[in-house]
């Protein structure tokens, strides 16, 4: 089904979720309610099998009575255009399947919690008669809040009858289903009970108890091999949670949890300080093989005597010999029989070193494990089984856990926060972090400018280096004399230091437009965010009229006035000594674009301007230096 595609007008189909052995599952949107639903639909070449479809009907009118928040709900069951499908609940996130991949070891405490609310939900299931037959990690969803919902309820029973052809449908449920799932027999219950064992163990290891190629293959272990210990994989793990798996896994049905409240008991407190070694417990069919019936001894002295001399020379001769051998075969075995060592301490090495450590005590190395560790390298022994400093026989396998190194998390984005408070909460996490200063106008002293490592990017902590540059505050710089700055020249340098300028305007002698003056006075030290305050000549134009010129005249006959003023422009000192200035002007002789004057300066310097105006004409000049206008008038009148 394409996304795009919308089902009874009602369901726009977004994207698949997922395929199995009986239905297909989308992500849809429901446009009438406005929200995102699962829809499942039956597989097409069920939908003409008769027996498919009314288990369908029946198991999902089922789940529409159950009422738990750890089961996904029901919205809908319905039909069109041959399609039948199902409107679930969706929940983003994951499945145990994959939580238990990203966040092995889990905590202990986090186990207890996940299979408490999985209990919760199988309960209410068999409450109202209904076996799941299909638990499995993949079919267990944790939402984004970490809470669980379990999903598919009853409906593999739809394709019970040939489950067992279809081996890569039975695949991924194969690792988790009961001895008596596994031969065929009546499915109760104690089922979904043996599944939930399973499922425990893979939390608590990481690990299914039985791998093989084949789905049958698998099977037959369910019912033939006995049940792993949890132990081979973390000796740390406490014997009270391996109870509960043993008591749910029990493949003697009388010998296994009769009820799910049964198990939800035992494992609520299975982490109580007084269980945790609590002695390893055995089923029914175990404690029966371990009594011995001693057999039925005659009475053999009631037995009348034939050749009783010659008879007991037999017996002591026989007896002599027996003792005998046994004081040979005895010399023979202390002889023979390896010596006791001690198991070396090899966490913390290599491989090759443990084999080098465990060679010199002629022992050698078994079953190798891997999991992840925070304490550990990649590569790095965790531990061993038996544990150092344990006493063993020589060429005993002494098996061990290899660290993959610590889980991989995303690095996260530490900028504008405070380094201290980052350096220490990954420190604690075993990040190596290195801090480098540098000065800020913008981030505020102490906080984290960047970082080495772009955020998000996965990361193991414990191998990881880091370097954050931190913020040394704003600089503090002493301010120039901004005498003869234009406003423009005195913004860019307070936008250079990050200062707010503030500007005045006062009657003034000076050239127009020209700082006169300016708060904090030059010398004075400011940082970023500090207030510059300049006061601007006033550029109103007036002085500059033939009534107030140096001198004037009139042309007669074209109405023309001529006068001139002088124009004072002040010198600002640069590397190059000098000053490099030019005037331009415009009047009835003189054109804007044309360079009126070129001078260089290296002090203040008065210019004369000479203006030709007819009547009702108007001038206008502007003073330009080292490339940038510091004055300039456009009301120049006669």
């Amino acid at each position: 089904m394409q996304a795009g595609y919308l089902l009874n007008e009602r369901y726009k189909i977004i994207r698949t979720l997922g395929e199995g052995g009986m239905a297909t599952v989308y992500l849809a949107e429901d446009i009438f309610l406005n929200r995102e639903v699962a829809i499942k639909i039956l597989r097409l070449d069920l939908r003409d099998d008769s027996a498919a479809l009314r288990r369908f009907h029946r198991e999902a009118r089922a789940l529409t009575e159950l009422s738990n928040p750890h089961i996904v709900n029901i919205y809908d069951i319905s039909e069109k255009n041959g399609i039948q499908y199902l409107v679930m609940e969706y929940v983003p996130g994951t499945n145990l399947k994959e939580y238990i991949e990203s966040h092995h070891p889990l905590t202990y405490p986090r186990v207890v919690e996940i299979m408490l609310q999985v209990l919760s939900a199988v309960k209410e299931a068999h409450r109202h008669g209904i076996i799941h037959r299909d638990l499995k990690p993949q079919n267990i969803l944790i939402d984004t809040e970490g809470n669980i919902k379990i999903t598919d309820f009853g409906i593999a029973v739809a394709v019970a009858e040939d489950t067992m052809t279809r081996t890569n449908t039975l695949m991924g449920s194969v690792h988790y289903i009961s001895p008596e799932q596994a031969r065929g027999s009546i499915i109760t219950k104690q089922s979904d009970i043996y599944s939930l064992g399973i499922i425990l163990f893979e939390m608590l290891t990481g690990h299914v108890p039985y791998e093989g190629e084949t789905a049958v293959a698998i099977a037959l272990k369910h019912y033939q091999s006995e049940m792993p210990s949890v132990k081979d994989y973390d000796q740390q793990i406490p014997q009270s949670l391996e109870n509960v798996v043993l008591h749910a896994t029990a493949k003697d049905l009388a010998s296994r949890y009769q009820n799910v409240d049964e198990m939800e008991m035992d494992l609520s407190n299975a982490l109580d300080q007084s269980r945790l070694n609590e002695p390893k417990w055995h089923g029914r069919q175990q404690v029966e093989a371990e009594t011995m019936v001693l057999p039925n001894i005659k009475d053999e002295a009631s037995q009348p005597p034939k050749k009783a001399t010659k008879k007991r020379r037999q017996v002591l001769l026989g007896g002599l010999l027996v003792v005998s051998l046994m004081v040979i075969a005895g010399l023979v075995y202390l002889l023979m029989s390896p010596k006791e060592v001690t198991v070396p301490d090899v966490r913390g090495m290599t491989i090759a070193e443990a084999q080098e450590s465990l060679n010199g005590e002629k022992l050698a190395l078994g079953k190798i494990r891997r999991r992840y560790s925070s304490k550990y390298y990649s590569g790095q022994i965790i531990t061993t089984n038996p544990e150092p400093d344990t006493t063993v026989k020589q060429k005993s396998k002494i098996d061990v856990v290899l660290s993959k190194g610590q889980r991989k998390e995303p690095f996260g984005d530490y900028r504008g926060q405070s380094y201290q408070t980052v350096a220490k909460k990954l420190t604690k996490k075993g990040v190596s972090v290195t801090k480098t200063g540098q000065y800020s106008n913008k981030v505020a002293k102490g906080r984290i400018i960047s970082q080495s490592i772009s955020a998000h990017k996965k990361v193991s902590f414990n191998e990881t280096n880091v370097i954050f540059t931190v913020s040394a505050g704003a600089k503090s710089e002493r301010l120039r004399d901004l005498s003869n700055y234009t406003e423009k020249s005195a913004q860019d340098y307070a936008n250079d230091l990050g200062l707010k300028l503030v500007v005045n305007e006062a009657d003034s002698s000076s050239l127009p437009g020209m700082v006169i003056a300016q708060q904090p006075q030059a010398g004075t030290k400011v940082k970023a965010g500090d207030t510059l305050t300049v006061t601007i000549a006033k550029n109103d134009g007036s002085s500059y009229t033939s009534s107030n010129a140096a001198s004037s005249s009139t042309d007669t006959t074209t109405g023309a006035t001529t006068f001139s003023f002088d124009v004072e422009v002040p010198y600002a000192a640069t590397n190059a000594g000098s000053n490099k200035v030019q005037i331009y002007i415009a009047d009835s002789d003189h054109s804007y674009s044309d360079v009126y004057q070129t001078a260089t300066i290296t002090k203040d310097t008065n210019f004369s301007l000479t203006f030709t105006l007819k009547p009702e004409e108007t001038g206008k000049f502007k003073v330009v230096r080292d490339g940038q206008v510091i004055a300039e008038n456009n009301n120049v009148d006669h």
